[in-house]
């Protein structure tokens, strides 16, 4: 072969290559750059390696972690964080009210190491958020998840409740959530952590840099979840911060747990429909009294005992890996663990619970509307027709009537209602 035909063959071979970098940019817009340093690695063309580079944002080439040499470990996290910052749902300048309607997730920013001004340090998750429902649990998530099971294993399974008082997609699955007691509550136990979604309003990104802009997401993921929420409550009377009423829920947790369940759900609906502001002491306290809680008591454990277990919460988040709302991490009693990350329907939560008690029946429960109102006082359109299993129209139907014949009571809001059992 003489010159001539060499490089004619090479100049054949750097446009082969750089049509196949142009083809794969288009398909990867961008969101693997380390792809394409192996691109550049492999190829010993130079015009072959300007037009990688030249594809790239210089930040990107900049900003690149990738050293075959470096440490492996170090190295895949960077690889895991990067592809978690140019997913689709989960972006890096994540705004924590942006609850994404589509994964049901309401994520915590990554670069969150300030501290707050009521003196919890924010969270600063190390590992990147998926949508997975099962994940892989890391030597130090299961070290956690041991000592938490030894500790209460009074059922097979146990359930460790990532959550928060103002997430909205953690409203969302409240109907999947009550069914799950009611058909698997003999098997599992729940324990709810408060994971800290609104440390402040710092955050400037999604869309959302102040309260008022939340009042319209929530009116939108209140149609898509079919659970009413009032965004109104962002241009009225706004929070400043999800941290009071967390740390009011660790308080209440140490009178009573299954008090503070009930206490969660009043804070819940206060806000979501009613559009009080539950950072506010009195509306603490008014939740505290209805949940059957001593409000004075209360009051007196936020800023001391209720403190420490909010910050204890948020380090095993860390520990936990846990990056957005709401996160169930289940486990048994040998140590497997299933995760539900997200607004998922019912049979996903049915699914975990399955896998890790293969021989567990579900448990029936009586679907009359009495019998209903009487475990949940209080329950919306959704949770009633999920719980009854029956459709919407009919489950709204038989609610207006028992409303008519002085049986309920229905809170209206504009995003839907809520019917609550008369005394």
């Amino acid at each position: 072969m003489n010159r001539k035909e060499m490089n004619s063959g090479r100049k054949f071979f750097s446009e082969y290559v750089t049509f196949v970098i142009h083809r794969f940019n288009e398909w990867l817009n961008f969101r693997n750059p380390l792809f394409l340093f192996f691109l550049i690695a492999w190829s010993s063309n130079t015009h072959a390696q300007k037009v990688v580079k030249n594809s790239l944002p210089s930040s990107k080439i900049k900003n690149s972690t990738f050293n075959p040499s470096s440490n492996p470990t170090k190295t895949r996290k960077s690889i895991q964080n990067e592809g978690s910052r140019n997913s689709n749902t989960m972006i890096q300048n994540v705004n924590p009210m942006l609850c994404d309607p589509d994964s049901g997730i309401c994520e915590i920013p990554l670069d969150t190491h300030d501290v707050h001004s009521s003196g919890v340090e924010k969270s600063s998750p190390v590992t990147s958020s998926t949508e997975k429902a099962s994940l892989e649990t890391s030597a130090s998530e299961k070290a956690s998840l041991e000592k938490i099971s030894l500790e209460k294993a009074e059922k097979p399974i146990r359930i460790i409740y990532y959550t928060d008082p103002i997430c909205s997609s953690c409203w969302g699955i409240e109907p999947q959530l009550r069914k799950l007691k009611l058909e698997y509550g003999d098997v599992f136990e729940i324990e709810y952590k408060m994971g800290g979604l609104l440390p402040d309003w710092s955050y400037n990104s999604g869309g959302i840099s102040k309260p008022s802009d939340v009042a319209h997401h929530w009116d939108e993921v209140s149609e898509y979840y079919q659970m009413p929420i009032d965004g109104d409550v962002w241009l009225e009377n706004p929070l400043s911060s999800s941290y009071p009423p967390s740390i009011a829920f660790k308080a209440a947790q140490i009178q009573d747990e299954q008090k503070a369940i009930v206490f969660l759900r009043i804070l819940r609906e206060m806000v979501f429909l009613q559009k009080k502001n539950i950072t506010e002491n009195q509306n603490i306290v008014d939740a505290a009294i209805q949940a059957g809680l001593d409000p004075k008591k209360l009051l007196e454990d936020m800023p001391g005992k209720g403190l420490e277990l909010f910050k204890a919460d948020l380090q095993l988040a860390q520990n936990l890996s846990v990056r957005g709302f709401p996160t169930l991490i289940l486990n048994n009693l040998v140590f497997q663990t299933e995760r539900v990350y997200g607004y998922k329907p019912y049979s996903v939560f049915e699914s975990a619970i399955i896998k890790l008690a293969p021989l567990t029946q579900k448990k029936g429960y009586s679907k009359d509307w009495e019998s209903l109102f009487k475990r949940y006082p209080s329950l919306t359109l959704r949770e009633f027709s999920e719980l009854s299993e029956q459709d919407s129209v009919a489950s709204e139907a038989l609610l207006h009537k028992l409303v008519s014949e002085s049986k309920l009571t229905e809170l209206k809001t504009k995003n839907g209602s809520m019917w609550i059992r008369k005394p």
